[in-house]
């Protein structure tokens, strides 16, 4: 029978009569194991690439390419040894090219947070002539590819002046090549993340702003400590956008650093492709350079899926 009854009434209009508590409980729970059957099931789509690759890794080239048409490609069935890891750091200085990652990464994203929130402030906060054309030239700039101003930017790098030690002796010099600043300072200011603080601020109330002038308080004062405190979700988000391109980085450091001691995890990918291609321990090697990205995740999941809703949500 259905849920639901049709009734008639004295002028011939029909109504429905509602739904009871239980078939309305029912009703949602249904739904409910719908969603999550259908999240379970592209979670799983989504995890084959990684099993497939951590599985992979731990088996020699030809038991790879035998079992890549059958599901044994994503169990780890057969010739089973750790062999591939200790063939990547023979082959390559595994720790080296992740101290470079790690330490880049870091400062690009503390850097980061730092100087675009304090333009985001000063675009949202402060009322200064020309600040909405600004605006929109940092917005502007999202629309040009990285790709098109990648060999302007190596000719300028290579100019800048720089200090560097030379026998114990601080020299004065020109170029930012085979340098650790050449990988961070062009990317510590991001328009994307400058329009997104400044989305942000603007939900905050200037009442706030108001209070604190009149007590006294300069206007950094006001940005670190009412501002900062207030917008944990955007620098979450900022946080973990600017986390990933910084670790991914390829093209960048492959122009601008040919010291094998200062390049990142991603160019060491290379080494693997030269003359035969040891694909179990490519396998192996991504492994090693993506399971620090999968801890960062797991251990801010929570901050990652607030902080996406939340600025999905303000401005």
């Amino acid at each position: 029978m259905s849920a639901t009854r049709t009734l008639t009434t004295s002028r011939g209009t029909r109504r429905r009569e509602p739904k009871s508590p239980a078939s309305e409980k029912s009703h949602r729970l249904r739904g409910k194991i719908l969603l999550y059957v259908a999240m379970s099931l592209f979670g799983i789509m989504f995890l084959f690439p990684l099993v497939f690759m951590f599985v992979s890794s731990l088996k020699p080239d030809s038991q790879i390419l035998q079992d890549i048409d059958s599901p044994n490609a994503f169990l780890p069935v057969g010739d089973i040894s750790l062999d591939n890891y200790f063939g990547v750091f023979e082959r390559v200085p595994v720790a080296q090219f992740l101290f470079n990652s790690i330490l880049v990464t870091v400062l690009t994203v503390g850097l980061g947070l730092v100087v675009n929130s304090m333009a985001g402030f000063a675009l949202s906060r402060l009322e200064w002539k020309g600040r909405i054309v600004v605006l929109a030239l940092v917005i502007a700039t999202l629309i040009v590819p990285f790709e098109t101003i990648a060999v302007p930017m190596v000719y300028w790098v290579a100019q800048l002046p720089t200090l560097v030690f030379e026998g114990g002796v601080l020299k004065y010099d020109f170029g930012w090549l085979n340098t650790y600043e050449v990988q961070i300072v062009p990317f510590i200011a991001n328009a994307f993340s400058i329009f997104l603080f400044t989305q942000y601020f603007s939900t905050i109330p200037k009442s706030l702003d108001e209070a604190a002038r009149i007590d006294g308080a300069s206007w950094f004062t006001i940005y670190r400590r009412i501002l900062v405190p207030l917008s944990g979700p955007a620098f979450a988000t900022v946080a973990i956008l600017t986390f990933l391109p910084a670790w991914n980085q390829y093209l960048w450091p492959l122009m601008v650093v040919q010291k094998e001691e200062l390049r990142p995890v991603m160019v060491g990918m290379q080494y693997f492709f030269q003359l035969n291609t040891a694909w179990g321990e490519v396998m192996a090697y991504t492994s090693l350079i993506t399971l620090p990205v999968l801890i960062v995740f797991l251990v801010f999941q929570r901050a990652f899926v607030s902080s996406i809703a939340a600025s999905g949500v303000k401005g």
